[in-house]
């Protein structure tokens, strides 16, 4: 019997974080009104830790409002259970602690029974590992996880909570990034999408932008003209990149529009510009899960060196949809 589930997310955030929130504690209100819901503050860091924030007659009745908002109510955070080294470091367990037994004493200390995990491919990793914990130890314990990533890459989901939505608000963010295509002549613009692995939103964000300049009418005999404003290439890790051959192709559009516009996965081409940092000597900075912290690299600007040359490009301009599309 059921009596008290509680709800974290985790991992970067996705459009549809508040939401899926919002219509778990809809749901249970609907069919098992007696069950106590909680929700972990900062996703596992609140487990770990025992931070939580109870679901109120006053929230179930306005759960609804959580589906208009972005971000998370609950709170994220970057927290791998098992990378002791690095939870002692935060403080969030002891030195010596196991913190699979961590975060299942406190499910039991809170007197959960069902816990629902909201993120993705890390925050499910987590939560698989701490339901097979529970299971070895007899815990009786119950872990549910909810897949959410703007990426689209879990494995078999085939459309992610999330994914979406952040593919209309890059294209949107694309609309007024384009826009500064005639700031002068021979601009370069790269717009860096989020994705390390995946190019599915990359490529969604493109299409969809795309499919916005197909429905649009034009002006060419002013300077409005679509070939400024459509989708130029697009860059994807799956993809192998050859520089050269890509500048001389996009060297064509620039001498003939005037202008070069890339969509370009953060992602694309990692292997080669971490090779670089290393033959340099450069330090290549990771988070807790092993992942490389692109947001040190810069990819986008890697890039657009690169091609700035090859083009003849007279400026270049980066810009990043990620905490605009994400959130």
């Amino acid at each position: 019997m059921v009596s008290k589930v509680a709800l974290l997310t985790a991992g970067g955030f996705a459009p549809c974080l508040s939401s899926a929130v919002g219509g778990l504690i809809e749901r249970y209100t609907e069919v098992a009104p007696g069950v106590e819901i909680i929700g972990y503050r900062n996703g596992y860091q609140g487990l770990l830790t025992g931070d939580f924030v109870t679901v109120t007659d006053e929230v179930r009745a306005q759960a609804h409002l959580l589906h208009e908002f972005g971000g998370s109510p609950l709170g994220n955070s970057r927290v791998k259970l098992t990378n002791a080294a690095d939870l002692v470091k935060r403080g969030l367990v002891a030195e010596g602690d196991d913190p699979l037994k961590v975060a299942a004493d406190q499910l039991v200390a809170d007197g959960v029974d069902v816990l629902h995990t909201i993120g993705g491919d890390d925050t499910n990793t987590t939560a698989a590992d701490l339901a097979a914990y529970l299971a070895k130890h007899d815990y009786g314990l119950t872990v549910v996880g909810l897949p959410k990533t703007i990426d689209n890459d879990i494995v078999p989901i085939r459309q992610s909570l999330g994914a979406d939505t952040a593919a209309e608000m890059g294209a949107r963010f694309a609309k007024n990034v384009m826009a500064e295509h005639n700031a002068g002549t021979r601009i370069l613009i790269i717009h860096e999408v989020m994705g390390r692995n995946c190019g599915w939103l990359t490529a969604a964000t493109a299409r969809k932008y795309h499919e916005w300049t197909d429905g649009v009418d034009w002006l060419p005999e002013i300077g409005l003209s679509k070939l400024a404003w459509d989708v130029h290439a697009v860059f994807v890790p799956e993809a192998i990149i050859d520089i050269e051959e890509e500048a001389a192709r996009l060297r064509t559009v620039m001498d003939e529009v005037g202008c070069v516009n890339i969509f370009l996965s953060e992602g694309a081409g990692i292997a080669d510009i971490v090779a670089e940092m290393e033959s340099k000597g450069e330090e290549v900075a990771r988070d807790a899960f092993g992942h490389i912290r692109l947001e040190r690299i810069n990819p986008g600007q890697w890039f657009g060196k690169q091609f700035a040359e090859m083009l003849d490009a007279q400026k270049v301009l980066v810009q990043k949809s990620g905490y605009y599309s994400r959130s």
